[in-house]
């Protein structure tokens, strides 16, 4: 069914290929709710001309809610026929194609003419290897490694933070390093903003009243494949090592469920709050606690950021399978954490991180400003 599915985005996108379009689109294809600042500064940017659509995934409908809320066009998309026939002709009528994450479609378009498509990733840097850096790549078949290159060929530019970024990039999709656009990630300059820190906070004392009052120790882990969240008694036990702070266990969304069922045994210092996102969360952290997620390159650019530990019990089978970053480890902000015991010792002894080596070296661009200059950069594009 890929193969078909692939074929007819090609027919429908060869078809459309010299079609003239009275109106001139600038897609951006949504599958993470995470940018809405940014997408609703272009649409306020962009020149008379040109018109914002948003395609998004079923998932991130809240989100796209609040955009047409503004006046922005938005449009549920899944791979089926109904995008084929709908969606493509839009987006080959487009000079502009922002993408926030790996789209299979991408494989079978015909490049539009005189369009950019742009890669604009949904987290400010990468821990785990993806792409062909990805152990599991090498075993697909080479019909599947072509329409995997093939999707990252499209990309015209990929925005990024950091040399380091643009390294992960070019390595992990194969991509020439002049492609990469050292511009900073829109979705961080949050972390600056006065008026986002103050949101958060109201949206904390409103939904966790008393949260502010003691020492936050957030435990966000990764999401792995084919693994649940158990929360032994040893990593418990290890967690709730100082008496006068509040545990608070962050679960990616798809487990989600499991994070349900272990709110139900809340205690005074382990807690669950599914209402609140991770991020907003981040802003009353004393200490973060996590292993390959990439919430470490959004907590070290907060102000009030004070330790951050990595807590890698199973550091040697993540390296084969899926696999960290190459050199990653010697780039770590203070030193990877492998038993309870050694987790117990950092959270009592609490000492402060300094994040200066690390945030230059991932986040160098991610200043407060990433999102003006992407739009600058790009509405300078389309007036050419």
């Amino acid at each position: 069914m890929k193969v078909i599915y692939i074929w007819l985005v090609r027919l429908i996108s060869v078809l459309n290929f010299f079609k003239r379009s009275r109106v001139h689109s600038v897609i951006y294809l949504m599958s993470f709710g995470n940018n809405l600042k940014f997408i609703l500064a272009l649409a306020d940017k962009l020149p008379e001309d040109q018109q914002l659509v948003v395609f998004y995934r079923p998932d991130v409908e809240v989100e796209a809610t609040q955009l047409a809320a503004y006046g922005v066009k938005v449009i549920p998309f899944r791979d089926n026929l109904h995008f084929v026939f709908t969606g493509i002709p839009v987006i080959m009528s487009s000079r502009l194609i922002f993408c926030d994450n790996y789209y299979a479609f991408l494989g079978g378009l015909l490049h539009p003419r005189h369009a950019k498509i742009v890669q604009l990733w949904h987290a400010n840097g990468a821990i785990k290897r993806f792409g062909w850096g990805d152990p599991k790549t090498s075993h697909r078949s080479k019909a599947d490694q072509r329409r995997f290159q093939r999707v990252y060929d499209q990309f015209d530019d990929y925005v990024v933070a950091s040399d380091a970024m643009g390294t992960v990039f070019q390595d992990s999709y194969r991509v020439p390093r002049s492609r990469m656009k050292l511009m900073g990630y829109p979705r961080s300059d949050r972390f600056f903003s006065t008026k986002w820190q103050q949101g958060a906070l109201n949206r904390i004392n409103r939904l966790a009243p008393g949260l502010t009052k003691h020492r936050v120790i957030l435990y966000a882990p990764t999401y792995r494949d084919s693994m649940t969240f158990e929360l032994t008694p040893e990593l418990k036990d290890a967690l709730v090592a100082d008496p006068n702070a509040v545990v608070v266990i962050k679960l990616h969304p798809l487990l989600q469920k499991y994070e349900q069922r272990f709110s139900q045994s809340t205690t005074h210092q382990v807690r669950f709050y599914p209402q609140l996102s991770t991020t907003d969360l981040l802003m009353v952290t004393e200490t973060l606690i996590t292993d390959y997620s990439s919430i470490a390159f959004d907590y070290s650019l907060l102000p009030h950021a004070h330790s951050l530990l990595f807590y890698m019990s199973d550091l040697e089978e993540y390296q084969q399978n899926p696999g960290i970053q190459p050199h990653f480890l010697k780039w770590l902000p203070s030193a990877p954490l492998r038993t309870p015991s050694e987790l117990k010792a950092a959270i009592l002894a609490d000492s402060q991180t300094d994040f200066t080596r690390f945030n230059h070296h991932w986040n160098t661009y991610n200043d407060g400003h990433a999102t003006q200059r992407v739009v600058e950069y790009y509405c300078h594009y389309l007036a050419k």
